[in-house]
């Protein structure tokens, strides 16, 4: 058997505790802390865009080098 890191701080009882948190949400729920996170981060934009575009877009972000 092979032993767990955990980081600094944590430990198997704490892990659990959010392990059993997070799977006890319900999908709209994960959805909402996602988008909210995401909201959180300077510099950032949350778009929806239509599927058909996805390739385009992804092919734009992967030439894009911030600074």
């Amino acid at each position: 058997m092979s032993q767990t890191n955990y980081p600094a701080g944590w430990d198997a009882e704490r892990f659990k505790r959010l392990l059993s948190d997070y799977e006890g949400q319900s999908d709209d729920a994960q959805v909402a802390e996602d988008e909210e996170a995401a909201r959180d981060q300077a510099g950032r934009a949350v778009i929806s865009v239509p599927d058909d575009l996805l390739p385009a877009i992804r092919q734009l972000l992967a030439t894009h080098h911030s600074d």
